[in-house]
């Protein structure tokens, strides 16, 4: 299934579609499957997924493609896969030229001759194992373990990602290759306030947008806003994003007294979200780690500033278009979230050269960096 070092033919999981929580992952596989066919209109793309009891969800850009139910359910497949490297894929994928398994939580086996791709998004589970729930760990780690031997490429979406499997593993680094994410979120042009008016959010506000989980550092955010609302600051903090898993810390905090006003939006459709982003005055994600940390993005994309973490891959992302700080330090939060209140030069320089520096990402270029990933990954070359 190859011209010479090309590949004609791919075979690709979605799993994350169905995901309740679906994330970066899912916005990965939706924006860069259509971004490699318009690269490659000749690239015969095949979907595959295990068994879940939702319906498929409602995805035009797959239109037309073939796509493959998997007998078993995650639950089955994805320790078996990660232990065992079986059951394989049924014949319909063997014949692809390249396997892509989007997320390291579960390593399909790839029959023989043909090229296994793993995207490996994070190594937050090996930095952090105290944020992620005891089966989620062992997931994560099982499938690094089936990635790191059985894997001809293995795509991350930064340095850091690539430093961090570096130091972690015996990969070797010429089967590493960074293919950098790029916003997601259309920018829309209309008036914000009709949606913020539905939503209860007042200008001006502090904008984090994100799975509420603990990696994200919320408490700390928290903390520091009350801290820049108690000096004066009259924003609203604005929590925008899906409920994760271990959210009794935030809940705790966020029944404690305090100045300010605190507004959580759960998840929003995508208009919504991009109307919130639109409207914010300052946008604050301090994570504690991130293997891209797309928000920080899809902000500097809308001329917001921008407030993030000195850690991982979100200064690779940011460059110097964001006020870098310290996420564990709720005073550092405060003063950056008080400067850019205050200091009205400084918030516009930081948007002109968020705008600027986002435009250096676009799904075209990673989707080109990704087909080059599946050519260079010669079949024998583990």
């Amino acid at each position: 299934m190859r011209r010479g070092g090309e590949v004609t033919s791919v075979a690709v999981g979605v799993d994350p579609l169905w995901f309740d929580v679906p994330g970066g992952v899912a916005a990965y596989i939706r924006n860069l499957l259509p971004a490699m066919v318009a690269r490659d209109p000749s690239l015969d793309v095949t979907l595959f997924h295990a068994r879940f009891d939702a319906p498929r969800p409602s995805e035009p850009w797959a239109n037309g493609m073939r796509v493959v139910t998997l007998p078993s359910s995650v639950r089955t497949l994805y320790p078996m896969w990660n232990v065992a490297g079986r059951p394989r894929l049924p014949p319909p994928l063997r014949s692809a030229g390249v396997v892509h398994a989007t997320t390291g939580v579960a390593i399909p086996p790839a029959a023989a001759r043909r090229r296994l791709v793993v995207t490996i998004h994070d190594l937050a589970f090996e930095r952090f194992p105290e944020l992620f729930p005891r089966r989620w760990r062992l997931l994560y780690r099982l499938g690094l373990r089936g990635a790191v031997p059985r894997a001809h490429a293995i795509l991350v979406p930064s340095r850091s990602t690539a430093d961090d499997l570096a130091a972690g593993t015996d990969l070797d680094a010429a089967r590493v290759h960074v293919t950098p994410l790029a916003p997601t979120l259309a920018v829309g042009s209309a008036d914000p306030d009709q949606i913020l008016d539905r939503l209860g959010i007042a200008r001006p506000y502090v904008l984090f947008v994100g799975t509420l989980e603990p990696r994200k550092n919320l408490v700390t955010l928290v903390r520091g806003y009350r801290r820049a609302a108690g000096e004066g600051l009259g924003h609203t903090l604005v929590l925008a994003g899906p409920t994760g898993w271990g959210g009794h810390a935030l809940e705790r905090e966020l029944a404690l007294d305090g100045p300010g006003t605190i507004v959580r939006t759960g998840f929003l459709a995508p208009e919504d979200l991009d109307a919130v982003y639109r409207g914010a005055g300052v946008f604050a994600y301090p994570s504690l780690y991130e293997g891209f940390g797309l928000p920080v993005l899809e902000a500097m994309a809308r001329g917001v500033p921008t407030i993030t973490s000195n850690t991982s891959s979100l200064p690779e992302v940011a460059g110097d278009a964001a006020l870098a700080i310290d996420p564990t330090n709720a005073d550092a939060i405060a003063a950056a979230i008080r400067r850019l209140a205050a200091e009205p030069a400084t918030a516009a320089r930081l948007a002109e050269d968020g705008r600027r520096r986002a435009g250096r990402f676009s799904w075209d270029e990673t989707a080109r960096l990704t087909l080059e990933a599946y050519a260079g990954a010669g079949a024998g070359q583990r």
